[in-house]
Protein backbone atom coordinates (compact mmCIF):
# COMPACT_ATOMS: atom_id res chain seq x y z
CA UNK A 1 0.00 0.00 0.00
CA UNK A 2 1.43 3.34 -1.06
CA UNK A 3 2.02 5.95 1.61
CA UNK A 4 -0.07 8.23 -0.61
CA UNK A 5 -3.21 6.16 -0.03
CA UNK A 6 -5.42 5.58 2.99
CA UNK A 7 -6.30 1.93 3.58
CA UNK A 8 -9.92 1.30 4.56
CA UNK A 9 -11.29 -2.15 5.45
CA UNK A 10 -15.05 -2.45 5.92
CA UNK A 11 -16.67 -4.86 8.45
CA UNK A 12 -17.32 -7.36 5.62
CA UNK A 13 -13.63 -7.40 4.69
CA UNK A 14 -13.84 -5.24 1.55
CA UNK A 15 -10.69 -3.16 1.19
CA UNK A 16 -10.40 0.24 -0.48
CA UNK A 17 -7.37 2.38 -1.20
CA UNK A 18 -8.38 6.01 -0.85
CA UNK A 19 -5.87 8.43 -2.41
CA UNK A 20 -4.33 11.04 -0.14
CA UNK A 21 -3.81 14.47 -1.69
CA UNK A 22 -1.21 16.84 -0.29
CA UNK A 23 -1.59 20.59 -0.53
CA UNK A 24 1.10 23.24 -0.46
CA UNK A 25 0.62 23.47 3.28
CA UNK A 26 -1.99 22.41 5.80
CA UNK A 27 -3.65 19.02 6.43
CA UNK A 28 -3.70 16.30 3.77
CA UNK A 29 -7.10 15.27 2.42
CA UNK A 30 -8.46 11.78 1.77
CA UNK A 31 -10.19 11.38 -1.58
CA UNK A 32 -13.47 9.56 -0.88
CA UNK A 33 -14.85 9.88 -4.41
CA UNK A 34 -14.91 6.09 -4.93
CA UNK A 35 -16.07 5.16 -1.43
CA UNK A 36 -19.75 4.65 -2.26
CA UNK A 37 -18.97 2.65 -5.39
CA UNK A 38 -16.49 0.37 -3.60
CA UNK A 39 -17.97 0.20 -0.08
CA UNK A 40 -21.61 1.18 -0.54
CA UNK A 41 -21.44 3.90 2.14
CA UNK A 42 -21.39 7.68 2.30
CA UNK A 43 -19.38 9.75 4.75
CA UNK A 44 -21.30 11.73 7.35
CA UNK A 45 -20.06 15.19 8.29
CA UNK A 46 -22.82 17.63 9.39
CA UNK A 47 -21.79 21.18 8.60
CA UNK A 48 -18.86 19.91 6.52
CA UNK A 49 -16.51 20.67 9.40
CA UNK A 50 -13.97 18.01 8.34
CA UNK A 51 -14.62 17.89 4.61
CA UNK A 52 -12.58 19.46 1.85
CA UNK A 53 -15.20 20.49 -0.72
CA UNK A 54 -12.72 21.60 -3.38
CA UNK A 55 -9.11 22.39 -4.10
CA UNK A 56 -8.20 26.08 -4.11
CA UNK A 57 -5.08 28.22 -4.31
CA UNK A 58 -6.67 31.45 -3.07
CA UNK A 59 -6.63 31.50 0.73
CA UNK A 60 -5.02 29.43 3.47
CA UNK A 61 -6.03 29.34 7.14
CA UNK A 62 -4.26 27.59 10.01
CA UNK A 63 -6.66 27.94 12.88
CA UNK A 64 -4.34 26.38 15.42
CA UNK A 65 -1.51 28.81 14.73
CA UNK A 66 -3.65 31.85 13.89
CA UNK A 67 -2.48 32.12 10.27
CA UNK A 68 -4.36 33.72 7.36
CA UNK A 69 -2.76 34.11 3.93
CA UNK A 70 -4.09 35.42 0.62
CA UNK A 71 -2.28 33.73 -2.29
CA UNK A 72 0.58 32.95 0.10
CA UNK A 73 0.94 36.47 1.48
CA UNK A 74 0.33 36.82 5.26
CA UNK A 75 -2.62 39.10 5.88
CA UNK A 76 -0.49 41.06 8.36
CA UNK A 77 1.87 42.12 5.55
CA UNK A 78 -0.97 43.04 3.22
CA UNK A 79 -2.71 45.06 5.92
CA UNK A 80 0.47 47.00 6.68
CA UNK A 81 1.81 47.60 3.17
CA UNK A 82 -1.03 47.14 0.66
CA UNK A 83 -4.48 48.60 0.00
CA UNK A 84 -7.82 47.03 -0.82
CA UNK A 85 -7.67 47.54 -4.59
CA UNK A 86 -4.25 45.88 -4.76
CA UNK A 87 -5.56 43.00 -2.62
CA UNK A 88 -8.52 42.68 -5.01
CA UNK A 89 -6.10 42.30 -7.91
CA UNK A 90 -4.09 39.73 -5.96
CA UNK A 91 -7.15 37.62 -5.15
CA UNK A 92 -8.55 37.82 -8.68
CA UNK A 93 -5.33 37.22 -10.63
CA UNK A 94 -3.05 35.34 -8.25
CA UNK A 95 -0.12 37.75 -8.15
CA UNK A 96 0.59 41.24 -6.87
CA UNK A 97 0.26 43.70 -9.77
CA UNK A 98 3.00 45.73 -11.35
CA UNK A 99 2.62 49.50 -11.11
CA UNK A 100 1.08 49.61 -14.59
CA UNK A 101 -1.28 46.70 -13.90
CA UNK A 102 -2.43 48.28 -10.65
CA UNK A 103 -3.09 51.64 -12.31
CA UNK A 104 -5.15 50.02 -15.08
CA UNK A 105 -7.15 47.91 -12.63
CA UNK A 106 -7.77 50.88 -10.32
CA UNK A 107 -8.89 52.97 -13.31
CA UNK A 108 -11.25 50.21 -14.45
CA UNK A 109 -12.88 49.98 -11.02
CA UNK A 110 -13.16 53.76 -10.59
CA UNK A 111 -14.84 54.18 -13.99
CA UNK A 112 -17.40 51.40 -13.54
CA UNK A 113 -18.97 52.53 -10.27
CA UNK A 114 -22.07 54.15 -11.74
CA UNK A 115 -25.33 52.21 -11.92
CA UNK A 116 -27.70 52.04 -14.84
CA UNK A 117 -30.49 54.55 -14.07
CA UNK A 118 -33.00 51.73 -14.35
CA UNK A 119 -31.27 50.04 -11.42
CA UNK A 120 -31.66 53.19 -9.32
CA UNK A 121 -35.37 53.17 -10.14
CA UNK A 122 -35.47 49.61 -8.82
CA UNK A 123 -34.86 50.98 -5.32
CA UNK A 124 -38.15 52.90 -5.48
CA UNK A 125 -39.97 49.59 -5.31
CA UNK A 126 -38.69 48.90 -1.80
CA UNK A 127 -40.34 50.14 1.38
CA UNK A 128 -38.45 52.99 3.01
CA UNK A 129 -37.46 50.67 5.88
CA UNK A 130 -36.43 47.64 3.78
CA UNK A 131 -33.35 46.01 5.27
CA UNK A 132 -30.22 47.01 3.29
CA UNK A 133 -29.20 43.35 2.89
CA UNK A 134 -32.56 42.54 1.28
CA UNK A 135 -32.00 45.42 -1.14
CA UNK A 136 -28.41 44.41 -1.80
CA UNK A 137 -29.28 40.81 -2.63
CA UNK A 138 -32.19 41.75 -4.87
CA UNK A 139 -30.38 44.47 -6.82
CA UNK A 140 -27.25 42.36 -7.35
CA UNK A 141 -29.45 39.53 -8.59
CA UNK A 142 -31.10 41.95 -11.03
CA UNK A 143 -27.75 42.89 -12.59
CA UNK A 144 -27.95 39.89 -14.91
CA UNK A 145 -30.97 41.58 -16.52
CA UNK A 146 -28.89 44.67 -17.27
CA UNK A 147 -25.64 42.97 -18.29
CA UNK A 148 -26.92 39.77 -19.90
CA UNK A 149 -24.70 40.33 -22.95
CA UNK A 150 -21.56 39.65 -20.85
CA UNK A 151 -22.60 36.68 -18.70
CA UNK A 152 -21.12 33.83 -20.73
CA UNK A 153 -19.37 32.05 -17.87
CA UNK A 154 -17.13 30.15 -20.30
CA UNK A 155 -15.75 33.35 -21.87
CA UNK A 156 -12.63 34.55 -19.97
CA UNK A 157 -13.24 38.12 -21.12
CA UNK A 158 -16.81 38.06 -19.81
CA UNK A 159 -15.58 36.68 -16.49
CA UNK A 160 -13.10 39.56 -16.27
CA UNK A 161 -15.76 42.15 -17.07
CA UNK A 162 -18.01 40.69 -14.40
CA UNK A 163 -15.23 40.73 -11.79
CA UNK A 164 -14.43 44.40 -12.37
CA UNK A 165 -18.09 45.35 -12.57
CA UNK A 166 -19.24 43.68 -9.34
CA UNK A 167 -16.30 45.01 -7.31
CA UNK A 168 -16.90 48.52 -8.66
CA UNK A 169 -20.68 48.69 -8.33
CA UNK A 170 -21.37 46.96 -5.02
CA UNK A 171 -20.45 50.04 -2.91
CA UNK A 172 -22.78 52.16 -5.08
CA UNK A 173 -25.63 49.69 -4.53
CA UNK A 174 -24.89 49.57 -0.80
CA UNK A 175 -24.88 53.36 -0.48
CA UNK A 176 -28.16 53.61 -2.42
CA UNK A 177 -29.76 51.13 0.01
CA UNK A 178 -28.62 53.29 2.93
CA UNK A 179 -29.90 56.49 1.33
CA UNK A 180 -33.32 54.90 0.80
CA UNK A 181 -33.49 54.03 4.51
CA UNK A 182 -32.63 57.55 5.66
CA UNK A 183 -34.81 59.28 3.06
CA UNK A 184 -31.99 61.14 1.34
CA UNK A 185 -31.30 61.45 -2.41
CA UNK A 186 -28.88 59.02 -4.01
CA UNK A 187 -25.34 60.37 -4.33
CA UNK A 188 -23.47 59.51 -7.51
CA UNK A 189 -19.91 58.14 -7.33
CA UNK A 190 -16.84 60.23 -8.12
CA UNK A 191 -13.96 58.91 -10.20
CA UNK A 192 -11.42 61.11 -8.43
CA UNK A 193 -11.89 59.31 -5.10
CA UNK A 194 -10.38 56.00 -4.11
CA UNK A 195 -12.52 52.99 -3.22
CA UNK A 196 -13.15 53.71 0.46
CA UNK A 197 -13.33 57.49 0.04
CA UNK A 198 -15.95 57.04 -2.67
CA UNK A 199 -18.07 54.83 -0.43
CA UNK A 200 -17.96 57.36 2.41
CA UNK A 201 -18.91 60.11 -0.05
CA UNK A 202 -21.91 58.15 -1.37
CA UNK A 203 -23.03 57.25 2.16
CA UNK A 204 -22.78 60.60 3.91
CA UNK A 205 -22.68 63.42 1.36
CA UNK A 206 -25.85 65.42 0.69
CA UNK A 207 -26.57 67.90 -2.12
CA UNK A 208 -27.14 70.79 0.29
CA UNK A 209 -23.57 71.11 1.55
CA UNK A 210 -20.02 69.92 0.88
CA UNK A 211 -18.83 66.73 2.56
CA UNK A 212 -15.27 66.42 3.80
CA UNK A 213 -13.92 62.87 3.91
CA UNK A 214 -11.97 62.04 7.06
CA UNK A 215 -8.75 60.24 6.05
CA UNK A 216 -8.84 58.10 9.22
CA UNK A 217 -12.34 56.90 8.32
CA UNK A 218 -11.23 56.01 4.80
CA UNK A 219 -8.13 54.25 6.13
CA UNK A 220 -10.21 52.23 8.58
CA UNK A 221 -12.66 51.10 5.89
CA UNK A 222 -9.83 50.12 3.56
CA UNK A 223 -8.28 47.99 6.31
CA UNK A 224 -11.61 46.35 7.16
CA UNK A 225 -12.16 45.47 3.50
CA UNK A 226 -8.69 43.88 3.31
CA UNK A 227 -9.34 41.79 6.41
CA UNK A 228 -12.77 40.69 5.17
CA UNK A 229 -11.73 40.10 1.55
CA UNK A 230 -11.65 36.30 1.79
CA UNK A 231 -11.77 33.55 4.38
CA UNK A 232 -11.50 30.23 2.57
CA UNK A 233 -14.58 27.96 2.28
CA UNK A 234 -16.88 29.74 4.71
CA UNK A 235 -20.67 29.53 4.50
CA UNK A 236 -21.24 32.34 2.00
CA UNK A 237 -18.27 31.43 -0.20
CA UNK A 238 -19.39 27.80 -0.31
CA UNK A 239 -22.87 29.06 -1.20
CA UNK A 240 -21.47 31.06 -4.12
CA UNK A 241 -19.57 28.00 -5.33
CA UNK A 242 -22.59 25.71 -4.97
CA UNK A 243 -24.95 28.10 -6.77
CA UNK A 244 -22.40 28.70 -9.52
CA UNK A 245 -21.74 24.97 -9.98
CA UNK A 246 -25.11 24.70 -11.73
CA UNK A 247 -23.89 27.12 -14.41
CA UNK A 248 -26.02 29.98 -13.09
CA UNK A 249 -24.99 33.50 -14.08
CA UNK A 250 -22.43 35.07 -11.72
CA UNK A 251 -24.72 37.81 -10.42
CA UNK A 252 -27.21 35.28 -9.08
CA UNK A 253 -24.35 33.34 -7.46
CA UNK A 254 -23.11 36.49 -5.69
CA UNK A 255 -26.68 37.32 -4.64
CA UNK A 256 -26.87 33.85 -3.08
CA UNK A 257 -23.65 34.55 -1.20
CA UNK A 258 -25.06 37.84 0.09
CA UNK A 259 -28.14 36.04 1.37
CA UNK A 260 -25.98 33.46 3.17
CA UNK A 261 -23.85 36.19 4.73
CA UNK A 262 -26.99 37.86 6.07
CA UNK A 263 -27.45 35.06 8.62
CA UNK A 264 -26.67 36.13 12.21
CA UNK A 265 -24.31 33.18 12.67
CA UNK A 266 -22.17 34.39 9.76
CA UNK A 267 -22.11 38.06 8.79
CA UNK A 268 -24.31 39.31 11.60
CA UNK A 269 -21.83 38.68 14.40
CA UNK A 270 -20.57 42.27 14.61
CA UNK A 271 -24.15 43.48 14.92
CA UNK A 272 -24.60 41.05 17.82
CA UNK A 273 -21.54 42.59 19.51
CA UNK A 274 -23.18 46.03 19.59
CA UNK A 275 -26.42 44.58 20.95
CA UNK A 276 -24.42 42.81 23.68
CA UNK A 277 -22.63 46.03 24.64
CA UNK A 278 -25.94 47.85 24.82
CA UNK A 279 -27.32 45.09 27.06
CA UNK A 280 -24.35 45.34 29.44
CA UNK A 281 -24.93 49.06 29.45
CA UNK A 282 -22.21 50.32 31.78
CA UNK A 283 -18.61 49.54 32.71
CA UNK A 284 -19.73 48.79 36.26
CA UNK A 285 -21.84 45.89 34.96
CA UNK A 286 -18.94 44.08 33.24
CA UNK A 287 -18.02 41.78 36.18
CA UNK A 288 -21.64 40.68 36.46
CA UNK A 289 -21.91 39.84 32.76
CA UNK A 290 -18.53 38.12 32.66
CA UNK A 291 -19.76 35.80 35.40
CA UNK A 292 -22.98 35.22 33.45
CA UNK A 293 -20.89 34.27 30.41
CA UNK A 294 -19.01 31.69 32.50
CA UNK A 295 -22.26 30.10 33.69
CA UNK A 296 -23.26 27.32 31.30
CA UNK A 297 -26.85 27.51 32.51
CA UNK A 298 -27.11 31.21 31.71
CA UNK A 299 -28.19 32.02 28.13
CA UNK A 300 -26.01 35.14 28.01
CA UNK A 301 -22.92 34.85 25.81
CA UNK A 302 -20.08 37.26 25.16
CA UNK A 303 -20.38 38.00 21.44
CA UNK A 304 -17.27 38.77 19.42
CA UNK A 305 -15.01 36.40 21.38
CA UNK A 306 -13.52 33.19 19.99
CA UNK A 307 -13.86 31.80 16.47
CA UNK A 308 -14.95 28.49 14.96
CA UNK A 309 -11.77 28.17 12.90
CA UNK A 310 -9.17 30.02 14.97
CA UNK A 311 -8.15 28.22 18.16
CA UNK A 312 -5.60 30.92 18.74
CA UNK A 313 -5.93 34.71 18.45
CA UNK A 314 -7.70 35.69 15.23
CA UNK A 315 -4.86 37.28 13.20
CA UNK A 316 -7.30 39.82 11.78
CA UNK A 317 -8.27 40.90 15.29
CA UNK A 318 -4.66 41.68 16.17
CA UNK A 319 -4.49 44.03 13.18
CA UNK A 320 -7.88 45.65 13.55
CA UNK A 321 -7.44 46.23 17.28
CA UNK A 322 -4.87 48.94 16.63
CA UNK A 323 -7.16 50.58 14.10
CA UNK A 324 -10.11 50.43 16.51
CA UNK A 325 -8.13 52.36 19.11
CA UNK A 326 -6.97 54.84 16.45
CA UNK A 327 -10.52 55.42 15.23
CA UNK A 328 -11.93 55.78 18.73
CA UNK A 329 -9.25 58.29 19.65
CA UNK A 330 -10.03 60.34 16.51
CA UNK A 331 -13.75 59.84 15.93
CA UNK A 332 -15.22 58.32 19.07
CA UNK A 333 -15.86 61.49 21.05
CA UNK A 334 -19.61 61.63 20.57
CA UNK A 335 -22.76 60.36 22.26
CA UNK A 336 -21.51 56.78 21.91
CA UNK A 337 -18.37 57.40 23.97
CA UNK A 338 -19.67 55.37 26.97
CA UNK A 339 -20.31 52.42 24.65
CA UNK A 340 -16.76 52.60 23.32
CA UNK A 341 -15.34 52.87 26.82
CA UNK A 342 -17.37 49.79 27.69
CA UNK A 343 -15.98 47.88 24.71
CA UNK A 344 -12.39 48.76 25.60
CA UNK A 345 -12.85 47.76 29.24
CA UNK A 346 -14.51 44.47 28.30
CA UNK A 347 -11.63 43.77 25.95
CA UNK A 348 -9.11 44.22 28.76
CA UNK A 349 -11.07 42.03 31.17
CA UNK A 350 -11.33 39.19 28.65
CA UNK A 351 -7.63 39.41 27.71
CA UNK A 352 -6.61 38.96 31.37
CA UNK A 353 -9.24 36.53 32.68
CA UNK A 354 -7.88 32.93 32.91
CA UNK A 355 -11.32 31.54 31.99
CA UNK A 356 -11.16 33.17 28.55
CA UNK A 357 -7.42 32.68 28.06
CA UNK A 358 -7.60 28.92 28.74
CA UNK A 359 -10.44 28.56 26.24
CA UNK A 360 -8.81 30.80 23.62
CA UNK A 361 -11.78 33.16 23.78
CA UNK A 362 -9.94 36.18 22.49
CA UNK A 363 -11.70 39.16 20.87
CA UNK A 364 -12.22 38.41 17.18
CA UNK A 365 -12.55 40.58 14.10
CA UNK A 366 -16.30 41.01 14.65
CA UNK A 367 -15.76 42.55 18.09
CA UNK A 368 -13.60 45.33 16.69
CA UNK A 369 -15.32 45.85 13.32
CA UNK A 370 -18.67 46.57 14.96
CA UNK A 371 -17.05 49.14 17.24
CA UNK A 372 -15.31 50.81 14.27
CA UNK A 373 -18.44 50.94 12.12
CA UNK A 374 -20.36 52.49 15.00
CA UNK A 375 -17.64 55.11 15.47
CA UNK A 376 -17.77 55.95 11.74
CA UNK A 377 -21.49 56.64 12.03
CA UNK A 378 -22.55 53.57 10.06
CA UNK A 379 -25.86 52.18 11.39
CA UNK A 380 -26.10 48.64 12.67
CA UNK A 381 -28.34 47.58 9.78
CA UNK A 382 -25.47 48.34 7.39
CA UNK A 383 -22.80 46.28 9.19
CA UNK A 384 -23.34 43.12 7.14
CA UNK A 385 -23.58 45.20 3.97
CA UNK A 386 -20.09 46.53 4.68
CA UNK A 387 -18.93 42.95 5.21
CA UNK A 388 -20.42 42.08 1.80
CA UNK A 389 -18.46 44.84 0.08
CA UNK A 390 -15.17 43.49 1.41
CA UNK A 391 -16.02 39.81 0.87
CA UNK A 392 -17.36 40.30 -2.67
CA UNK A 393 -13.91 40.05 -4.24
CA UNK A 394 -13.26 36.77 -2.43
CA UNK A 395 -16.57 35.37 -3.68
CA UNK A 396 -15.64 36.49 -7.19
CA UNK A 397 -12.18 34.93 -7.03
CA UNK A 398 -13.67 31.61 -5.88
CA UNK A 399 -16.36 31.80 -8.56
CA UNK A 400 -13.73 32.38 -11.23
CA UNK A 401 -11.55 29.56 -9.90
CA UNK A 402 -14.43 27.09 -9.89
CA UNK A 403 -15.77 28.03 -13.32
CA UNK A 404 -12.27 27.82 -14.81
CA UNK A 405 -11.65 24.32 -13.38
CA UNK A 406 -12.10 21.76 -16.20
CA UNK A 407 -12.80 19.02 -13.64
CA UNK A 408 -15.56 21.02 -11.96
CA UNK A 409 -18.98 19.45 -11.50
CA UNK A 410 -22.32 20.42 -10.03
CA UNK A 411 -22.42 20.25 -6.24
CA UNK A 412 -24.60 17.38 -5.05
CA UNK A 413 -24.12 16.37 -1.39
CA UNK A 414 -25.73 13.15 -0.13
CA UNK A 415 -27.52 12.45 3.14
CA UNK A 416 -28.27 10.04 5.95
CA UNK A 417 -31.97 9.31 5.43
CA UNK A 418 -33.98 8.94 8.67
CA UNK A 419 -37.54 9.15 7.33
CA UNK A 420 -40.15 6.39 6.99
CA UNK A 421 -39.18 3.16 5.23
CA UNK A 422 -41.07 2.04 2.13
CA UNK A 423 -44.84 2.07 2.65
CA UNK A 424 -47.93 1.80 0.47
CA UNK A 425 -50.34 4.60 -0.35
CA UNK A 426 -53.75 4.44 1.39
CA UNK A 427 -56.79 6.08 -0.17
CA UNK A 428 -58.19 9.01 1.79
CA UNK A 429 -61.44 7.17 2.58
CA UNK A 430 -59.47 4.40 4.35
CA UNK A 431 -57.20 6.58 6.49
Amino acid sequence: MSQDAFRLISPNGTESALPVHKGTTGPDVIDIGKLYREQGVFTYDPGFVATGSCSSDITFIDGEEGVLMYRGYPVEQLAEHSNFIEVCYLLLYGELPTKDELEKFDHSVRTHTMLNEGMLNFFKGFRYDAHPMAQLSAVVGSMSAYYHDTTDIHDPQHRDIFAHRIVAKLPTIAAAAYKLNVGQPFIYPRNDLNYSENLLHMLFAVPAEPYEIDPIAAEALDLLFILHADHEQNCSTSTVRMAASSGANPYSAIAAGISALWGPAHGGANEAVLKMLEEIGDVSQIPKYVEKAKDRDDPFRLMGFGHRVYKNFDPRAKIIRKMAHKVLERLGQRDDTPLFDLALELEQVALKDPFFIERNLYPNVDFYSGVIYRALGIPTSMFTVMFSIGRCVGWTAHWTEMISDPSGKISRPRQLYTGPANRDYVAVKDR
